[in-house]
């Protein structure tokens, strides 16, 4: 048998990154961090190397040598101990269900969607689930998100939150002093989120808020917008698609072992390694607005953007909304235990985004406030009815949001990622619209009304969203 050897820099162009960086002698897949201090604003160079070690660590295929599998743990979100080891590493509705971050997060590259192949199972998230069960109603099936611009969204969302956070303290401190009750309007960034009712001594009357936590934190990641942040994002991740634990969660602080799957391995990532993978995702470029150059279909295009506005797909998928700083701390201001948190480190490590090519793209508005394109709102809604329930077929609540609510989904490179639904179910953005019901439906049936042409003009728009 003849062998062909391949000379390395031909490797190199056709491999990804994580290949590249891989020892021929070893079988491990996650290499040594890079030193660089996690404090401070961190220099260009310094942040193009941590996001490129948390690129490799995205596309790595985790094997056992590193610490992949969990047989003592399960996929909760609270550190939770199985009774007895699963009969086999991979396991479907529970996990472990993927070798790597990008083999969900992959289309149209690494750290985008996924097909309805890469569909996961997700449960209610609380250490009371049972985790082995293959029986759908201990699951809800759902599609992978992109997380292209996830960065912008997630300072999106620390500023709402500070924003919310503000019109509660005014609130209370109006009441206390005028000794009656106050009622005020949350609103962040022209978003509304209900209403509050502070009295003089202090009690909230929270029965009225709409669209978020009684707690006024925006979480804006997962179809049900439960997630606080990229890192508890990557944190749960890790853990239930591959168990891949991280230290800061499962390691001694809060667990009292260092190796709490009890698979031979301690620590498997530690702080800078999921910082890494922060940064990565953080950084990634937000899609952007086709030119056609097809003279028709820009002429569409125009003519979709107003219809658009006409039927009412605005007012949830807001075009845009203003960010007043490109500064990203890791950790962030409102992560709970179980995810590093500003209070456990001295200094919290700063990406600044603005020193990133794309985000000079961005446009800003008057007050100098940088525009995200995200055509989103941060907002969870009702998006079921008994005539239109498509998207009110889920079994189980998670984090206490209901089956039929979901947050507005961010159409920024809708383009790109078909299919379409939470469970990647609908294979155009025609049956998706038709799909909406609940506080949708009206906007939905101003869409199916449409004429024909309004109807194509309208899918036509929104095919130029895309990602590069």
């Amino acid at each position: 048998m003849k062998h062909i050897f391949i000379s390395a820099a031909v490797l190199s162009a056709a491999l990804p990154v994580a290949a590249i960086q891989a020892n021929p002698f070893d079988e491990r897949a996650v290499p040594p961090p890079p030193e660089i201090a996690l404090s401070g604003t961190l220099a260009k160079t310094d942040l193009d190397e941590l996001s490129a070690y948390g690129e490799v660590l995205f596309s790595a295929r985790f094997t056992t040598l590193d610490g992949a599998g969990r047989p003592m743990a399960t996929q909760s979100i609270i550190p939770t101990k199985r009774r007895q080891p699963p009969e086999d590493m991979f396991f479907r509705t529970a996990g472990l269900d993927s070798g790597s971050c990008a083999g969900c997060h992959n289309v149209p590259r690494a750290g985008g969607a996924g097909d309805f192949v890469t569909n996961v199972f997700v449960s209610e998230g609380f250490e009371s689930a049972d985790f082995d069960n293959v029986d759908p109603q201990f699951s809800n099936e759902r599609g992978t998100n992109h997380l292209f611009g996830a960065g912008l969204i997630e300072l999106l969302a620390r500023e709402m939150t500070a924003e919310l956070h503000a019109q509660r303290t005014a609130a209370l401190k109006r009441s206390h002093a005028s000794g009656q009750p106050v009622e005020a309007v949350l609103t962040a960034k022209g978003v509304e989120f209900g209403r509050i009712v502070a009295h003089p001594d202090g009690i909230l009357d929270l029965s009225r808020i709409d669209g978020v936590d009684t707690d006024l934190v925006i979480r804006p990641f997962s179809q049900k917008g439960v997630m606080t942040s990229l890192r508890q994002f990557t944190v749960n991740a890790l853990n239930h698609h591959h168990g891949m634990q991280a230290a800061e969660r499962f390691g001694n602080r809060w667990t009292g072992e260092a190796d709490y799957d009890e698979d031979g391995h301690a620590d498997e990532l530690d702080v800078t390694q999921i910082s890494a993978m922060t940064a990565w995702q953080a950084t990634l470029a937000p899609p952007v607005q086709l030119a056609p150059e097809d003279e028709s279909w820009r002429q569409a295009a125009e003519q979709g953007a107003e219809v658009f506005s006409q039927a009412r797909c605005s007012s949830c998928h807001v075009p845009a909304l203003p960010l007043t700083s490109l500064g990203f701390d890791d950790p962030g201001p409102y992560d709970a235990a179980g995810t590093l948190r500003a209070a456990e480190v001295e200094i919290a490590a700063t990406y600044d985004l603005a020193q990133l090519d794309w985000a000079g793209r961005l446009e800003r508005n008057e007050k100098g406030e940088i525009m995200v394109p995200l055509f989103g709102d941060l907002k969870r809604h009702v998006i079921a009815d008994q005539q239109v329930a498509h998207f009110g077929n889920e079994l189980l609540p998670q984090r206490f949001v209901d089956r039929n609510i979901f947050q507005t989904t961010e159409l920024w490179g809708l383009a790109s990622t078909g299919p379409y639904g939470h469970r990647n179910d609908l294979t155009t953005i025609d049956e998706a619209i038709r799909a909406h019901g609940g506080e949708a439906r009206k906007a939905r049936d101003l869409y199916v009304d449409l004429p024909e042409e309004d109807r194509r003009a309208l899918i036509a728009y929104l095919k130029t969203l895309v990602i590069e």
